[in-house]
């Protein structure tokens, strides 16, 4: 967009100066101004700072009778990286010049009373299909509308991954559909889904991967130091759509925060880091989102933090497996921590449903070790409390079943999710359904046979609501009733 504004001045004669800036360090910008002023003023320069400093003086409006009061300017600097880089380097206010500036970042210090800011955002999803559309064709490649239009949202309508996962088709000779079946592969990285940095379209200097591990490190070193990774790491397992913020700085999440503190230097090589404070949680989720990694609104609490999905995809990829499943340990206790025991803010448990959908679906069997997390059953405990008694029914129906091939099925989380069950049957009209539902162990065959003798005798209700009981009895049995894996939810 930057580039598209500079070409459209200078091929329309509004400006006699173009001064293309990258601002990715200090450096890069002494350097740039230094070969500007060269080029502008003439005569030998001592020293690049020097040269940047005499460059930038002639840029400051002069009377008619010299310097650059007749030269209309334009200088744009590219991806500034930190705003202290452009400390003393900022372009001067000047009727006949313009300064341009791009960055991820949302820092105060790059804003001011002479400066107008345009927030650039993601694609509509209208947008993004076009843009597909119009840089495959090109290349005389034409794709089915859907198809085009289903890559656009699994690329989160993001320009630059659009950029690249087109520039990926067409130098791989892929068609949409198989594109997409690799991306949904959580097994394929992201990375080897884009081009090598030597094939990059538009003259782009990264990948997208590459500039969000940039943006991740800078922010890692920000104060409160180490803490910003972990804290995107915790978000990249949660639903992008929005977490609420009492999670992320909930005690489970404060642990892991300070676990993973521990384990980066200085820390790592002596003593113990302090304790992870939930202000420096928040202050960890602020730096996250000046670096433009996430979106932090606390005015909207159910859903202060956003992550775009990719962004989230890339962050998992960096994940040892050994740190994915610790990851979701932590993420899971963080929901539990927070999830009300009576769901009465309705719009709270369906965030946090949303939020453990995520999580489940993501984490395979990492929840599941060294037992099932009390996530499974507070997430079907929720549904039929807020009324979606029939939802509650299938989500556990679904959950016996995955318990049954995990665990077996005697296992006391596989009877304890069968007493549930029975319960939000019965709750959703369909009180027998437990007792006819076809049996999977020798004690699930016991269970119906005493329901159908009963069923003879003419109380099937009755029959009905004993299962619940049956199945608590035996699952007490075997553990403790409180005991924090198995606890009866009903």
């Amino acid at each position: 967009m930057a580039a598209h504004c500079a070409r459209c001045a200078w091929q329309a004669g509004e400006v006699d100066l173009l001064v293309w800036v990258p601002a990715s360090s200090r450096e890069a910008v002494i350097a740039t101004y230094a070969q500007a002023a060269g080029e502008t003023l003439g005569g030998p320069l001592s020293g690049p700072e020097r040269a940047a400093s005499a460059f930038l003086a002639w840029l400051h409006p002069r009377p008619s009778s010299g310097g650059s009061n007749g030269c209309r300017w334009l200088v744009v600097l590219d991806d500034v990286a930190d705003p202290s880089h452009l400390r003393g380097l900022w372009p001067p206010s000047s009727p006949s010049g313009r300064t341009l500036v791009t960055t991820r970042r949302r820092d105060a210090a790059l804003t001011g009373p002479e400066r107008s800011l345009v927030e650039v955002g993601l694609f509509t999803p209208a947008e993004a299909a076009a843009y597909l559309s119009d840089a495959l064709a090109v290349h005389g490649r034409h794709e089915a509308p859907e198809q085009l239009a289903a890559l656009a949202m699994d690329l989160g309508c993001l320009p630059l991954a659009l950029s690249q996962a087109a520039a990926y088709l067409i130098d791989a000779d892929l068609d949409c559909a198989t594109y997409r079946t690799r991306l949904a592969d959580q097994n394929t990285t992201l990375n080897t889904l884009l081009p090598h940095p030597s094939e990059l379209p538009d003259d782009q200097a990264v990948t997208v991967t590459a500039a969000w591990s940039l943006s991740l490190d800078q922010a890692n070193r920000t104060r409160p130091h180490n803490l910003a990774r972990p804290m995107l790491q915790l978000a990249a397992m949660l639903d992008a759509n929005g977490i609420p913020a009492t999670v992320l700085t909930s005690p489970p999440a404060l642990v892991y925060l300070t676990e993973q503190n521990a384990a980066t230097p200085p820390y790592s090589n002596t003593c113990e880091p302090p304790q992870t404070t939930a202000e420096e949680a928040t202050s960890a989720l602020r730096t996250l989102h000046r670096l433009n990694l996430i979106d932090h609104t606390p005015k909207s609490p159910h859903r202060a933090i956003r992550v775009h999905q990719l962004i989230q995809r890339a962050v998992r990829d960096s994940l040892p497996a050994d740190h994915t499943e610790s990851c979701a340990q932590a993420a899971a206790d963080s929901l539990m921590a927070v999830w009300p025991e009576v769901d009465r803010d309705t719009a709270l448990a369906q965030v946090l449903r949303a939020n453990a959908e995520t999580l489940r679906s993501l984490t395979g069997d990492a929840l599941w070790r060294p037992g099932p997390h009390p996530l499974f059953l507070r997430t079907g405990q929720s549904l039929g409390e807020t009324g979606q008694v029939t939802a509650a029914r299938e989500y556990l129906r679904r959950l016996v079943e995955t318990s049954h091939s995990r665990l077996g099925p005697d296992h006391p989380h596989t009877l304890n999710t069968r007493r549930n069950l029975a319960w939000w049957q019965g709750e959703a009209g369909d009180p027998t359904g437990a007792v006819t539902t076809p049996p999977r162990s020798g004690w699930g065959r016991r269970a119906v046979g005493r329901a159908r003798l009963v069923d003879a005798a003419g109380t099937p209700a009755g029959a009905a609501a004993d299962e619940p009981r049956r199945v608590g009895e035996l699952s007490q049995a075997r553990l403790e009733p409180t005991h924090r894996r198995t606890a009866v939810v009903v």
